[in-house]
Formats: C-alpha cells, sequence, structure tokens
C-alpha cells in the first residue's frame, strides 16, 4: 500500500486555539489591572512593617552638598552615613551646573559606605 504525502498543513486549528488563548490572557490581564478580582488581603499588625525614608542628598549649583537640611563637605558626609541601615535607599537631587567631580565624589561616599539603592531625580524633557 502506497503512502500518500501531506500536500499542506491545515493551519486552522492552530489558530483556533491560538485566539483561544488570547482571549483568555486579554481578560485576565484586563481584570488584573483594572482591579475587578475581589482578593481579601491577610491582615498584620502594624508594627511588624518596617517603614523605611528614603535619604535624600542635594548638591546646589555652587556644589555645596547638603544632607538632611545640613551642608556637610565629602569627608564629614561618610561619618554622617554610619549609622544608617545599609537598605536605605538614596535620592541624589544635583544641579544640572555642577561640576561633575562634585557629584562624583558625593555618589562615591555613598557607595563606598555600603549602600546599594541610590537613584539620581532628573526632569523629563518637554
Amino acid at each position: 500500500m502506497e503512502e500518500k504525502q501531506f500536500d499542506y498543513i491545515n493551519i486552522i486549528p492552530f489558530v483556533d486555539i491560538m485566539l483561544v488563548l488570547l482571549t483568555i490572557v486579554l481578560t485576565t490581564s484586563t481584570f488584573i489591572a483594572s482591579g475587578g478580582i475581589p482578593v481579601n488581603l491577610p491582615r498584620a499588625s502594624r508594627n511588624s512593617q518596617e517603614i523605611v525614608r528614603t535619604r535624600t542628598i542635594e548638591i546646589d549649583r555652587s556644589g555645596t552638598i547638603i544632607f538632611d537640611g545640613h551642608i556637610v563637605t565629602t569627608a564629614t558626609l561618610r561619618p554622617a552615613l554610619q549609622p544608617l541601615d545599609k537598605n536605605t535607599p538614596f535620592l541624589i537631587r544635583a544641579d544640572r551646573d555642577i561640576p561633575l567631580q562634585v557629584f562624583v565624589d558625593a555618589l562615591d561616599t555613598v557607595k563606598n559606605s555600603g549602600f546599594s539603592r541610590v537613584s539620581l531625580q532628573t526632569e523629563t524633557r518637554q
């Protein structure tokens, strides 16, 4: 008995399955994005939640470094950082016209003190 070769592959069942999967994904993502799925969250005491305050280091146009409202230098910044938890997030706000070295010195001091959660605040262009 001679076998007949396939002339083409029927992809209609494959397309049907993909459309059903696409419908499921879109419907589920809509519920998740809009919060349409009701969830009763477990409760915890307020004491168990650790609130970590973001610390801000500001560098003004003249190159003055301000940490927690106090003017510091890179030499006095390191001792001010020592008592803080190493998971404390830092936000560096620097004027765009400062010398780059002032910014790099401040960032280097924070990084070498063991802090890894450091970000730079910027403005978006209009």
